[in-house]
């Protein structure tokens, strides 16, 4: 029970799309990653997730369209809905998540990672 400086933890993370864990509360992970570039189009078919935009932007896509999420702003991507976050530059987020979601969701393959804990 102490608190979390998102800016010394978000020094710890490194490389893109590669998310660390830095609290749990109600079988939920906070998670905070730097993304660059597209991810893999994905869905999570039991879990929702959030997106909260800590420094830059990014674009979320969905296959029948797309939305800007600027710093300071969340997005929630509800479970079963396919999409993919796109980051023309780098952006600082924080996630939550079930403790179960996998980073790529159903589609799975080399970019999946076992978030550590930082």
């Amino acid at each position: 029970m102490q608190p979390i400086n998102f800016a010394q933890k978000l020094e710890l993370v490194n490389g893109h799309f590669q998310p660390k864990i830095i609290a749990e509360l109600n079988g939920q992970h906070v998670k905070l990653v730097r993304a660059l570039g597209e991810f893999v189009w994905h869905s999570h078919a039991d879990e929702d997730e959030a997106f909260v935009v800590l420094r830059g932007w990014f674009r979320m896509e969905f296959r029948d369209r797309s939305e800007v999420v600027k710093e300071g702003e969340m997005i929630v991507v509800p479970r079963g809905i396919e999409h993919r976050p796109v980051a023309e530059e780098e952006v600082c987020l924080m996630l939550f998540e079930p403790v179960s979601t996998l980073n790529t969701g159903d589609a799975g393959g080399e970019r999946t990672v076992v978030p550590d804990w930082i």
